[in-house]
């Protein structure tokens, strides 16, 4: 089984996104060790800001006529599409930024449409495990509700244009013991913290069974 890790976060070895995408591995890996892991860190190596823009014009463009930068762009598209549709898995780790995706969540979520053929589903049927983090709390009741404008917006991408069969795993208050103004809510945010670790080791288990 070819597994397919898109990690975002900016925070290294501190991202509490990265850390649960993980356990979600590690988990897989149980019995299966030889599993094929394909990882990209759209944080730490982001993709070109400007390859959309040429993906798109290039595709517009005829092949003769095309820059060498067009003709890049769109071999970049290509394979970011044909890597989605050879994943026989996903995990993808999703922190929440400034209330959506990141711009390196939304770079190659971009490419990837624009090198697939129109319509295409690049991922009928796979099993995806995506792992959302937020700094703080956004539901209902709290001062932020419905200010979380990526977790929709993933689930629109990955189930009704992908046709992921998708596992969401969501975990609140990551900056609880870290920003001083949540202190309050640290007893709430270790408790979140547990029951997200507990999903993501049942999600790679079940990864895993499902490979088996």
């Amino acid at each position: 089984m070819t597994v397919l890790r898109i990690d975002a976060s900016i925070q290294g070895d501190r991202s509490a996104s990265s850390a649960l995408a993980d356990l979600v591995i590690e988990h897989l890996a149980v019995g299966r060790p030889d599993e094929d892991v394909v990882r990209r860190h759209l944080g730490a190596a982001p993709l070109p800001s400007d390859a959309w823009p040429l993906a798109i014009g290039g595709s517009f463009t005829p092949e003769e006529d095309r820059t060498a930068e067009q003709r890049s762009a769109i071999a970049l598209a290509g394979s970011l599409a044909a890597e989605l549709q050879a994943a026989d898995a996903a995990v993808l780790a999703v922190p929440l930024y400034n209330w959506g995706v990141s711009q390196h969540v939304k770079a190659w979520i971009d490419l990837a449409i624009a090198g697939a053929p129109s319509g295409a589903r690049l991922l009928e049927g796979t099993p995806v495990v995506a792992l959302v983090t937020r700094g703080g709390a956004y539901g209902p009741g709290t001062p932020k509700e419905g200010w979380d404008h990526s977790t929709d917006y993933l689930r629109r991408i990955l189930v009704d244009v992908w046709g992921a069969d998708l596992t969401l795993i969501e975990r609140e208050l990551t900056l609880a013991g870290v920003n001083p103004a949540l202190d309050e809510l640290l007893e709430l945010g270790t408790l979140l913290r547990k029951t997200a670790e507990e999903a993501a080791v049942e999600a790679g288990a079940a990864l895993g069974r499902r490979a088996a």
